[in-house]
């Protein structure tokens, strides 16, 4: 949710949930189906086939998600695939850092007890430079002036921030005319990140910590992407919906209203939190 003004102090802020994807599920094995799921072949060490299994990486899951839910499904001590994407050489791009965030790409991939965990995050770096690296995100990266990166670092926040697949294109849009207009993002799931958590509550001291990812004190992207986007919110990120858009918020569910009015976006959090308060009154 985007709630405050460059020349206004924030104040407490809240944003809806994405139908339920605020849930943090770090340690969780991740067995939902989405739609954009891609079954990719199975990583074997060996000629023999066996049953596999699947490992279903959901749309917006941060890297700490996918390495824990990798971990189970391996069978592996926890910790063991966060390590091994520290020293695999991935192949990712130089504006990663080393870091895969944002590029262990959301599919369903089928593993056997020959699936190593070096072999599966290459899989899904793999996937993901491919899918990135088509020509239509290469052209929309260009004339949005960023590079691809940035892009998924665009389409992470989309995916966290979005309420309905329908109003992906307008956070896109958001995103775009605030970093032209020289503001901060003020996006609680880039603060979401810094703190690891899922919050629908954002406070003042939330606002002032010290993280390259408070995206209230530090104007333009965070260094990284906050997730591991999906297909819908990429091509959000390339083709952001035309409008003047600068705040949004989601009052109810499926009711995300956008604005370009400072004084309209207040009335709009009232009623969020009027319907919050509501919501628990009863």
């Amino acid at each position: 949710m985007v709630n405050e003004s460059p020349d206004m102090p924030p104040h407490h802020t809240h944003r809806a949930p994405r139908r339920g994807r605020l849930a943090l599920l770090i340690g969780v094995v991740l067995v939902l189906v989405v739609a954009a799921a891609i079954l990719v072949p199975l990583l074997t060490r060996g000629p023999e086939v066996e049953q596999a299994r699947p490992l279903v990486v959901p749309e917006g899951r941060r890297a700490s998600q996918v390495y824990a839910a990798v971990d189970r499904a391996l069978s592996v001590a926890s910790g063991t695939t966060e390590k091994a994407a520290a020293a695999a050489d991935l192949p990712l791009p130089a504006e990663a850092n080393g870091n895969p965030e944002g590029y262990l790409f959301p599919a369903t991939y089928p593993i056997t007890s020959r699936t190593t965990v070096k072999g599966l995050l290459r899989y899904m770096v793999d996937t993901a430079v491919e899918r990135f690296g088509a020509d239509h995100i290469s052209t929309g990266a260009r004339r949005n002036g960023v590079s691809v990166y940035r892009t998924v670092t665009i389409a992470s926040i989309v995916q966290a921030e979005a309420d309905t697949d329908h109003d992906m294109g307008k956070v896109a849009r958001v995103i775009y005319n605030r970093l032209h207009r020289g503001m901060p993002l003020q996006m609680d799931s880039t603060l979401n990140y810094a703190l690891n958590r899922s919050s629908l509550d954002t406070t003042t001291g939330d606002t002032k910590i010290d993280s390259p990812y408070n995206s209230y004190e530090r104007k333009g992207l965070p260094p990284t992407p906050i997730g591991n986007p999906g297909e819908q919110a990429t091509t959000a990120a390339i083709t952001p919906a035309p409008g003047p858009w600068l705040y949004f918020v989601t009052v109810a569910p499926g009711d995300t209203r956008f604005t370009s009015s400072y004084a309209e976006q207040r009335r709009n959090v009232e009623e969020f939190n009027r319907n919050r308060r509501s919501a628990s009154s009863g």
